[in-house]
């Protein structure tokens, strides 16, 4: 990662387009897509899906209209279409980094609701288009860090999760907010051989949904999500590891104690309910004080690692008094 103040909230914003201009990436996702088409012949048709899928969801989705936004990360290169959705971590869909890609084209993304449950005046469920209509979408360039020490520079787009809460109106009893992430053993392809209790399942303090820095999610690149990289709406909180910006959501619920999530319940000692980006405090098994920047050249790749994934200027204050050790 870059060693230099973060931009967040002031100076110039440079969008996507200006950056990576798209009518490169899409003219080179074209050609590749007509190659892997063409060899496919020779391979038969049950396997096209597999040759094609990384980037056909990606180039199949719709286009969004969006305004610029004053909360972007600038001065940094993006990560590459291709590397966005084609390394990812979605174990519904398989462990290895490349299963997503391949095998997320099954997941049903139309019609697609969310309900809203809990600790609200009024439950409600609210489908997809309400979701894209309900604010101006914003592009938002966010670095991305993995736990697992990788990272990406990624052009999301959505709005605030704290304009949907509004929306939700949350009592003031609710003091966390969980997240549920949809799950079909019918349809979903890593089920039986893990250890994991489905639904996923992520939570936030209400503060922390509040950010003006949480997104909820609704786009990348100037599309709709590609499948891999939690369609059609997830969240995405820039200052912690990404495991806690909850992919393919479907259940919203307000609750007054800190909900379960599936990686604190499967390993607490590795996986904290907080865990915010935080070079002093090692994963179990590895260092977290560096990450290797996806899609940049080898020599490039290695970046310290930021405290709050270098956003705590706008963050910091969510954790005052707080030992960031104890409550990782």
């Amino acid at each position: 990662m870059l060693i230099r103040k973060p931009d967040a909230l002031y100076g110039t914003n440079i969008p996507s387009s200006e950056i990576t201009p798209k009518d490169k990436w899409l003219n080179r996702r074209s050609l590749l897509t007509g190659a892997a088409a063409a060899g496919a012949l020779a391979l038969g048709a049950d396997r096209l899906a597999d040759v094609l899928s990384p980037t056909r969801t990606a180039l199949a989705a719709g286009k969004l209209t969006t305004v610029k936004s004053q909360l972007s990360t600038t001065g940094e290169e993006l990560t590459q279409l291709q590397d966005v959705t084609s390394y990812n971590n979605f174990y519904e869909f398989g462990t290895d980094k490349a299963d997503p890609g391949h095998n997320a084209g099954i997941l049903p993304t139309r019609p697609w609701s969310v309900k809203i449950s809990g600790l609200v005046k009024a439950p409600k469920v609210l489908d997809i288009d309400s979701l894209l209509k309900l604010k101006p979408l914003e592009e938002r360039v966010y670095r991305f860090r993995c736990v697992e020490g990788w990272s990406m520079v990624i052009p999301w787009v959505g709005y605030s999760l704290s304009e949907l809460i509004k929306v939700c109106d949350p009592l003031p009893s609710a003091k966390f907010v969980q997240f549920t992430s949809y799950f079909d053993r019918k349809v979903e392809k890593w089920t039986s051989e893990s250890n994991i209790a489905w639904p996923y399942s992520e939570g936030l303090r209400m503060d922390e949904a509040m950010n003006p820095l949480t997104l909820l999610t609704l786009g990348l690149y100037g599309d709709v999500l590609p499948g891999q990289n939690g369609a059609p709406v997830r969240v995405i909180v820039p200052w912690k590891y990404g495991f806690k910006s909850a992919k393919s959501i479907v259940g919203i619920k307000f609750v007054d104690k800190m909900p379960a999530t599936t990686w604190n319940d499967l390993a607490a000692n590795e996986y904290g309910f907080y865990s915010n980006v935080n070079p002093n405090v090692d994963h179990p098994r590895w260092s977290q004080k560096s990450e290797r920047r996806i899609g940049q050249p080898f020599y490039a790749q290695r970046h310290p690692t930021l405290m709050f994934n270098g956003y705590g200027d706008q963050v910091a204050s969510l954790y005052n008094g707080m030992d960031l050790k104890k409550f990782y």
